[in-house]
């Protein structure tokens, strides 16, 4: 690589441009009508994110119980949670604008029910919220005023499933019936309650008008007919069933005398539809008007064990399609029971639907091309590695591993994510191919696998996605490191040369990857890579390999507290290639073992981060320690070059991202915003931005701000000049008003000081020496009468400070003499309000958005701040006031001693008076 002829500036400012935090950790979700905003759990926080770039708008505050229920109502107004707290909590989303603080509930029902409730849903019209507990009740709810309208009982144990029957007439908007309310609880039984006729609060819990047996198991899902004619539920018995709401010409069956009058008549079973898998969720699709009453061109939806979503034809039971791909290697129970889907939601308005998965995954579909429009990593639990890659798109995208055995592929831009199933055991290592465009993993499972986008006809970014083209075993233990060749093919197909794996069980091995093209993932077929060698490196687990930029040497780094470096013989034959390693120096020097090995891409020097908290950098020719860096203050994790070789940047379990000058040997820039081990760093190609991920499951983008941040320091520093200009001018002119102005608004206490104590002593300004001043200072006087009350606030903070020193007290008692006399309390007070706000104001302003923000802030109110002002300012006045009546009471002394000296003759001379008692001192 040719060397830069102009020396690349340091880069020592970095600013958080973006973060990829906790989405979804688990719990109930909801969606806006509009597709737009996803409310998910987080811990025992509600978090609104915008689907399209997947940014957080806002945070909903809890009640420090996690949350068991949640649903959105159909006008989007108001965002209903039920906590384990047993309360109820109404937040208004209608004026919601997107915020950094967290959102209070409008609302809030200290105990809805007497248990959980786990299921809550909203009718069409957003007035009637029911929600079903674990105790077997159901309550419907006035949602604007918040109160109970009914109450029904006798389920058979928690309630499962809700749904409300709201039927319209296909002509008109208007209702064409009464409203019913469907529930289904585990005793297997659905139950239909009338909400016009039926039962009050106070009646206790009104009889269902129909009670539906058909189920063996739970139901988990239920959905009504625009046309409020069928009905359709499935449960964890793998069938779905079809009910008929309005059969016509049935009379209701066991009706007791004298009850048969205006009965109606009861659901009928039409269709029982087996689906061969634990139904989580169920639902009908969009419905044509015209079929109203029919289940021609009917269709619903299914999602549950087998993690995919199923749209089936209610007229010939026939699967018409599908939304996501079945599980992989079932036999792999955990990964079979990560992947299934414990819910879906339907949107209809977006013509959109989505799976949530049990492993925290949301998977956006779009119903028009049946293709994934968008996939949201819910949690990523701890990051292991990361690193850059490309797509055919030539779009930067990032690669992640994490404390599983999926690989998560980012888009940086929007945050879509896309989930690489292959390895069956965690991922514990990545790299990318020089070009970006293979991707390599090694895993716990003792192999590797070499990845590859899959060729599409779409440049659309939402097409992307991976597939493996080269598995490689052979290692006797977990395959911790892996490290592809640096140097760049000139094919169009994107040829690799070669690839290192490091292992627990010590050893590396080289493997060919010369077959290996982009081609390889259209073909489908995964090919079984043979190592060229094995070398036995050393004696304890093998932790990082990195490859020189020239393909010529192997860095390796292990916990025996050595880093080796390795010759690498790779030559292509007409029979093969052959390959092999020859140990050409050893790096002694950690006391601990070594994280992280990584060549430097201009000079021959190479670099290990250890657990024993350092960072060093070895030659290349006699293998010495040339530099040692200490700052972290636990292991080292990750190290990397960039800007040329000019600079480090480190990570480390202190959960700290560092920025080192190599040449000035000091760390120029410190970047937290991790609680934990950071495992994971990338660095960009244009060396602008630097990505870490740590075991807190936060991944941040750092991006270069330097020339940003130094031309705001120069025109601070401009702008500085010229008011410090402007200030020696007003001092020069005798403009004291102006210049104390000016001192106040740039922070300048010690000027304020040295002009105070100027107008003080020099009486400066009086203009009329007879007139009156509350502080013997006219000047002063007509200063402080002229501030305004953010600037007296500012003053009396000064005076404050320079009152709890002697030699500046006196400076101090004026100008607060001054304040008191000339101003009211209550304009004071006013005063202290106002500087409350505007700092309320620029700390809003100030806050970062992916920093937690605090609900309330205790104490910040007028009233409070001048308290505290007043609190100490007394305690520095009243010991100067008793330094002073100590400082009379001595001087009392010193004239009565003087008096007495020498038998009173000073006394003599010059207190009586009277002539010839005393030395006459004109006579000396």
């Amino acid at each position: 690589m040719a060397v830069p002829t102009v020396k690349p500036k340091l880069k020592t400012s970095f600013k958080k441009a973006r973060t990829i935090a906790p989405l979804y950790t688990g719990g109930p979700l909801a969606i806006t009508p509009d597709g737009q905003k996803l409310a998910t759990c987080v811990a025992e926080e509600i978090v609104l994110t915008n689907t399209a770039t997947g940014a957080e708008l806002n945070r909903f505050a809890g009640d420090t119980e996690s949350i068991t229920a949640l649903c959105v109502t159909a006008s989007a107004k108001y965002l209903i949670a039920f906590t384990g707290s047993l309360s109820l909590r109404i937040y208004d989303l209608q004026s919601l604008e997107p915020s950094k603080k967290k959102i209070q509930p409008t609302r809030t029902i200290s105990k809805a029910h007497e248990a959980p409730v786990h299921v809550c849903t909203t009718d069409p019209t957003s007035t009637l919220l029911a929600s079903g507990s674990a105790d077997g009740v159901v309550k419907v709810w006035d949602i604007a005023h918040g109160y109970v309208t009914h109450v029904f009982k006798g389920h058979g144990g928690v309630v499962s499933a809700l749904s409300f029957n709201y039927p319209q007439n296909p002509d008109s908007v208007i209702q064409s019936g009464p409203i019913r309310l469907v529930t289904a609880s585990v005793d297997t039984r659905i139950r239909i309650f009338n909400l016009t006729n039926g039962a009050s609060t106070s009646s206790g819990g009104g009889k269902p008008e129909a009670v539906l047996e058909g189920h063996v198991s739970v139901p988990r899902g239920l959905d009504i007919s625009p046309d409020g004619k069928w009905l359709i539920s499935g449960g964890r018995d793998s069938v779905v069933l079809l009910w008929d709401l309005q059969p016509p010409g049935e009379q209701p069956k066991q009706q007791k005398k004298g009850k048969s009058k205006g009965a109606t008549a009861l659901p009928l079973l039409v269709k029982t539809i087996p689906v061969l898998e634990r139904v989580e969720s169920v639902g009908f699709l969009f419905q044509d008007p015209s079929s109203y009453g029919t289940v021609n061109g009917l269709q619903f939806y299914l999602g549950g064990q087998k993690g995919k979503i199923a749209v089936r034809n209610l007229s010939d039971e026939a699967e018409a399609y599908t939304f996501g791909e079945k599980i992989s290697q079932p036999q792999l129970e955990d990964q079979e029971e990560q992947r299934q889907i414990l819910d879906v939601l339907y949107v209809p308005n977006a013509r959109t639907i989505i799976s949530v998965h049990a492993d925290q995954n949301i998977i956006l579909y779009s119903l028009e091309t049946h293709a994934v429009s968008k996939q949201l990593i819910g949690y990523n639990d701890e990051i292991v590695d990361a690193t850059f890659i490309k797509s055919r798109q030539s779009t930067n995208l990032l690669a992640l591993a994490t404390n599983s055995s999926l690989i998560r592929i980012y888009s940086p831009e929007t945050l879509d994510g896309r989930l690489l199933e292959g390895h069956s055991d965690i991922v514990l290592a990545l790299d990318s191919s020089p070009d970006g465009r293979f991707l390599a993993s090694g895993s716990k499972d003792r192999s590797a696998r070499i990845w590859v986008q899959k060729p599409s006809g779409s440049t659309d970014v939402s097409e992307w996605t991976y597939a493996c083209v080269a598995i490689c075993e052979g290692h006797a233990e977990s395959v911790g490191a892996v490290a592809m060749s640096k140097v760049k093919t000139e094919t169009e197909n994107g040829q690799l040369r070669f690839m290192f794996t490091g292992s627990q069980d010590r050893t590396i091995k080289m493997w060919d990857l010369s077959g290996v093209t982009l081609e390889s993932a259209a073909s489908g077929q995964e090919s079984r890579i043979k190592s060229l060698s094995t070398l036995k490196a050393h004696d304890k687990d093998i932790n990082a390999l990195n490859v020189s930029p020239n393909d010529k040497l192997l860095a390796s780094g292990s916990q025996d507290r050595t880093a080796k470096i390795y010759a690498i013989d790779y030559i292509p034959t007409s029979a093969g290639v052959k390959g092999e390693l020859r140990q050409v120096g050893i790096l002694k020097g950690h006391k601990r073992g070594v994280w992280t090995v990584r060549f430097c891409r201009t000079n021959r020097v190479v670099a290990t981060g250890s657990g024993d908290k350092t960072v060093k950098i070895w030659s290349l020719d006699d293998y010495s320690c040339l530099k040692t860096f200490e700052g972290h203050t636990n292991s080292v994790l990750r190290v990397d070059f960039f800007n040329a070789g000019l600079q480090l940047v480190t990570t480390a379990s202190d959960g700290l991202v560092k920025v080192w000058s190599i040449p000035e040997e000091e760390c120029k820039a410190t970047l937290d915003n991790h609680e934990d081990k950071i495992w994971a760093l990338a660095v960009s190609d244009d060396n602008r931005t630097i990505v870490s991920g740590a075991a807190d499951s936060v991944i941040t983008f750092w991006e270069d701000c330097t020339e940003e941040t130094e031309a705001e320091k120069e025109t601070q520093r401009a702008e500085l000049v010229l008011k410090d200009q402007e200030y020696q001018n007003y001092v020069s002119l005798g403009d004291y008003k102006r210049a104390t102005l000016l001192a106040l608004s740039l922070g300048q206490p010690g000027r304020l000081l040295s002009l105070f104590q100027k107008i003080i002593s020099s009486r400066s300004g009086d203009a009329d020496p007879d007139a009156t001043s509350e502080s013997n200072v006219n000047l002063l006087d007509r200063i402080v009468g002229s501030l305004d009350g953010i600037d007296i606030v500012k003053l009396l903070s000064y005076v404050r400070d320079w009152n709890t020193q002697a030699k500046t007290s006196a400076v101090a008692q004026t100008i607060l003499y001054a304040i008191v006399k000339l101003r009211s309390a209550d304009s004071i007070l006013q005063s202290f309000k106002d500087s409350v706000v505007e700092r309320q104001i620029v700390e809003d302003a100030d806050t970062d958005a992916d920093e937690p923000i605090i609900a309330a802030r205790p104490n910040m109110n007028g009233e409070t701040a001048l308290k505290e002002m007043v609190e100490a300012l007394i305690p520095y006045s009243q010991r100067h006031l008793a330094r002073m009546d100590r400082l009379l009471q001595e001087s009392y002394v010193v004239d009565y001693i003087l008096g007495e000296m020498d038998d009173g003759m000073f006394d003599t001379g010059f207190s009586s008076g009277e002539e010839g008692d005393g030395m006459d001192v004109d006579e000396l």
